[in-house]
């Protein structure tokens, strides 16, 4: 019976994991109808009330303390520029691009980052990590037929600006601990929108009129199946499984990104983009000791 419920937590971390991937799709997508800001309000406020439900069936506890509070608030603060930039990436680059370049740099950034806060030691294999990494990005960005102009457009801008931000609200969200992740999420999520909605959202600029069959797919799409069913079963894998089961299906995210991307947009994907991919998350395997076969 164990074995089956192990068995059923990973088909659905499969798709969960897609469902991240296909997250890229949707902003591009969504691109053409709202803005940063507009997307945020929509998605996330789509994903909290769907959230409570699942907090209720989980048996979640809606409690939480003063010190999680002020985390939650400050991560959104962050969270919010972070999906600005994931947004306007997108929008000027490819879903593609976008898809392998944030999620293969952050583990690698999130890694140096805990380093520098004395809460990693570097070892001998980490140094040769980062520098395949550090190769894995400059190969997306296929900088060896490339001048520095080329690679200095604004949406790899954007893309590096997303890349870093994520670790920061990554590493500030670990710091509760005192309550479930999953409400955690929801209360970020709950900060995140009232922010967006107090000091970045125009509601009179909002085109409702333009919004047809195709944006509805789309920002449902990206509010339910990308955020609330991937976080939940995310969240829930690493509390029945632990982290390090959990942690080999992000590596499906940028690959997912990449087919969908070829599939729905019809972008094209260079072979770089598909080698650097494939360097970055093996220095990413390297440094976080993930074991494929168990």
């Amino acid at each position: 019976m164990l074995e089956k419920h192990k068995n059923l937590i990973y088909i659905l971390l499969f798709f969960g994991m897609i469902g991240w991937g296909a997250s890229w799709v949707n902003a591009k997508v969504l691109s053409h109808y709202i803005n940063a800001y507009d997307m945020i309000l929509f998605r996330f406020g789509i994903t909290a009330v769907s959230m409570v439900p699942i907090i209720l069936i989980l048996k979640k506890s809606f409690k939480i303390d003063i010190k999680s509070f002020g985390i939650a608030f400050l991560a959104s603060l962050v969270f919010i520029a972070y999906m600005k930039y994931y947004f306007m990436g997108t929008k000027y680059g490819t879903a593609s691009l976008g898809g392998a370049f944030v999620t293969t740099l952050v583990p690698i950034i999130t890694f140096l980052l805990l380093a520098i806060m004395g809460e990693k030691k570097m070892k001998r294999k980490d140094y040769f990590a980062l520098f395949l990494g550090a190769l894995g990005v400059l190969t997306m960005l296929n900088i060896w037929n490339s001048t520095l102009k080329d690679i200095l457009v604004v949406q790899n801008i954007y893309f590096l600006f997303a890349s870093f931000l994520w670790p920061v609200f990554t590493i500030i969200s670990s710091k509760s601990k005192k309550i479930s992740p999953i409400v955690f999420s929801f209360y970020l999520y709950i900060i995140t929108i009232t922010l967006d909605a107090l000091f970045f959202v125009d509601f009179k600029s909002i085109a409702y009129e333009s919004f047809d069959g195709k944006f509805w797919v789309n920002i449902l799409f990206l509010s339910l199946v990308s955020s609330t069913y991937s976080n939940t079963v995310y969240f829930v894998g690493i509390e029945r499984l632990g982290a390090g089961n959990v942690s080999t299906f992000i590596f499906l995210v940028p690959f997912s990104a990449i087919v969908l991307s070829a599939l729905f947009l019809h972008e094209h994907i260079g072979f770089y983009i598909i080698i650097g991919t494939a360097l970055t998350l093996y220095a990413v395997k390297i440094l976080n000791n993930i074991r494929f076969f168990r």
